[in-house]
């Protein structure tokens, strides 16, 4: 029988990965910049690289073109970016040559026990099914250190949007 990581990883990770490798080079000509424009998540991002200091490995989940996995950087933190989608990861190590870019999955994520200082997950859950959620973050806490840090940032709203295509990109 299937543990529960490997059915979710194959019934609800297919859909996401193909939808974000066919949009990445469109999704990082919007978003790559987009912290240029954002002084409260700078500022955010700044106090989450002064608790997360020195004490280890950050990773970026969900990474995307790696901005914020960049900015943590040049904050001074230990970091590598993961993303489920393979054409994301590539477009990051493209514009982020001196960082370290890898495929992973939240759900099932290819990390030790208590290895990570801190986790920021800008806006990674987003296409996550509710069921799922609770799967995702004991993997989250799994690999966390005891006084790990998670930087989450999501948004907010009553209602589910259930977009085809995003930006329309084929």
């Amino acid at each position: 029988m299937q543990s529960e990581k490997a059915i979710l990883k194959d019934e609800s990770t297919k859909s996401v990965r193909e939808s974000y490798d066919r949009t990445a080079d469109e999704y990082m000509r919007r978003i790559f910049g987009e912290l240029e424009h954002k002084p409260f998540d700078r500022e955010l991002l700044n106090r989450f690289a002064a608790q997360v200091g020195d004490r280890g490995e950050v990773c970026d989940m969900g990474c995307g073109p790696g901005h914020v996995a960049r900015y943590l950087h040049a904050a001074g933190t230990r970091v590598f970016g993961l993303d489920l989608s393979p054409r994301m990861i590539e477009n990051a190590r493209k514009l982020n040559p001196d960082l370290t870019f890898r495929v992973g999955n939240i759900m099932d994520l290819d990390l030790e026990d208590a290895t990570l200082a801190g986790i920021a997950a800008f806006y990674s859950i987003v296409n996550i099914p509710k069921e799922s959620l609770p799967l995702a973050f004991r993997e989250m806490a799994r690999v966390l250190q005891p006084d790990g840090q998670l930087f989450l940032a999501f948004h907010m709203g009553d209602g589910v949007t259930g977009e085809n295509e995003l930006w329309e990109c084929d």
